[in-house]
Order: structure tokens, then C-alpha cells, then sequence
């Protein structure tokens, strides 16, 4: 079980890190909207992004 979750951090590391490497100008202006966005909507966002991640996960276990 340990395993599997470093393992999952890892990977989340690594995708966290392709945008800055990647386009770093593009990260900091999408972070600037993302500032501009209300509390609420910040909330739907992470909502919907939960609920795939969930769902993908039931899918691939």
C-alpha cells in the first residue's frame, strides 16, 4: 500500500512539474486568472476535478 501511494505522489510530482518546465510564461498567466476567479467557482473546479479523478480510479482498479 505504501508503495502504491509514493508511487501515485511521484507521478503527481511529474505532472505538477511538466507545466513550469514546459511553458513557465504561460503557467504564470493562467495562475493570474485563476487568482481573478471567485471562491465559489474555485470550489466547482475542484469538485468536477475530484469526481474524474475518483471515477477514473474505480475505472482502473
Amino acid at each position: 500500500m505504501w508503495s502504491d501511494l509514493i508511487a501515485a505522489i511521484a507521478l503527481l510530482l511529474i505532472l505538477e512539474g511538466i507545466m513550469p518546465f514546459v511553458s513557465p510564461d504561460r503557467l504564470k498567466r493562467t495562475l493570474l486568472e485563476v487568482v481573478r476567479l471567485d471562491n465559489r467557482t474555485l470550489r466547482i473546479i475542484g469538485l468536477i476535478s475530484m469526481s474524474i479523478g475518483l471515477a477514473v480510479l474505480y475505472w482502473v482498479r
